[in-house]
C-alpha cells in the first residue's frame, strides 16, 4: 500500500453501523454482513494496516518451497502464519515477528459477532471468540485465492466451532464457498464482498471451502481512496482465535 493518511495519536474505538447494515444467513454458522463497517471506520482500519505494515514484521510476499511466490501481499497480527510452515515458525525468514493484534480491532471483531448471534437467534450456530490472531491480505487487481478451508488453528477452537470473521475494504470481490470435499469451483456458490462487508462463518461452517475468484477493479468507494490513498486493490483481513 501507498502511504496514506497519518494516524492520530488517539482514535475512538471502531465500531460497527448497524443502522445501514443488512444481513443475509448463508448457511448454518456462516453471515454475511453487508455495509456494516463505515467509511471513516475503513479508513482507520487501512491506515492502522499501513502503519504496521511498513515496520517489521509488516506486508511481504510470501514464498512456497517450489520457488513460486505467493499472488497476495500479506501480514500477521498474533501470530506468523506461513503456506508452508503454517503457525509452527514463531519467526519468518526475515527474523521478524507479527506485531500483536491492534488493540483497536478487537472489540470490533467481539461486536460484530455478537450482531450476527443476534440475526441468527442463537450463539450456539456462531460461538463467541476474541481474536489473538488475524491474517492481513493485500490483493491487486489480478490476484487469486484458490478453494480451501482454515483449518490450522488449534484443536480444541475448530472442535468448538469458533469463528472466522473476515472484513473486506476497497475493490469487490468474487467470494466463492462450498460445503464438499472439493476444491472444484464449479460446485462452490458465489457472493461479492464490497468494502465495508463483514463475512462471519463458525460452528458448522467453520471448515467450509472457500476462496477469492476475482478482483473487479474501480469498485473501491472513492472517499476512502481520498482518505487513506488506498492502492488500487482489496485489503482483507481474518480474524481468529488460535
Amino acid at each position: 500500500m501507498q502511504a496514506g493518511l497519518q494516524r492520530p495519536c488517539s482514535w475512538p474505538a471502531i465500531e460497527p453501523v448497524t443502522s445501514h447494515s443488512t444481513y443475509e444467513i448463508l448457511e448454518s454458522g456462516m453471515v454475511l454482513m453487508k455495509n456494516y463497517i463505515s467509511l471513516m471506520d475503513q479508513a482507520e482500519i487501512v491506515n492502522i494496516c499501513h502503519k504496521l505494515g511498513v515496520g517489521p514484521g509488516g506486508f511481504c510476499q510470501p514464498t512456497y518451497n517450489s520457488g513460486h511466490k505467493s499472488q497476495l501481499q500479506r501480514m500477521c497480527f498474533g501470530r506468523n502464519w506461513d503456506p508452508e510452515t503454517r503457525y509452527k515458525e514463531r519467526y519468518r525468514s526475515d527474523g521478524s515477528e507479527p506485531p500483536p493484534v491492534p488493540e483497536e480491532f478487537i472489540p470490533l471483531v467481539e461486536t460484530t459477532i455478537q450482531d450476527a448471534q443476534a440475526h441468527i437467534n442463537s450463539n450456539v450456530e456462531i460461538p463467541s471468540m476474541s481474536p489473538d490472531v488475524c491474517l492481513v491480505n493485500f490483493y491487486t487487481s489480478t490476484s487469486r485465492l484458490g478453494l480451501h478451508q482454515d483449518r490450522d488453528e488449534s484443536s480444541n477452537r475448530l472442535r468448538r466451532g469458533l469463528p472466522v470473521v473476515s472484513i473486506s475494504i476497497g475493490d469487490s470481490a468474487e467470494f466463492l464457498y462450498g460445503f464438499t470435499h472439493t476444491t472444484d469451483e464449479c460446485n462452490s456458490r458465489k457472493v461479492l464482498l464490497e468494502s465495508g462487508d463483514a463475512l462471519i462463518f463458525g460452528g458448522k461452517s467453520r471448515l467450509v471451502f472457500h476462496g477469492v475468484k476475482t478482483i473487479l477493479p474501480n469498485t473501491a468507494p472513492l472517499s476512502l481512496l481520498q482518505k487513506t490513498m488506498l492502492r488500487p486493490g482489496r485489503l482483507s483481513l481474518t480474524f481468529r482465535q488460535f
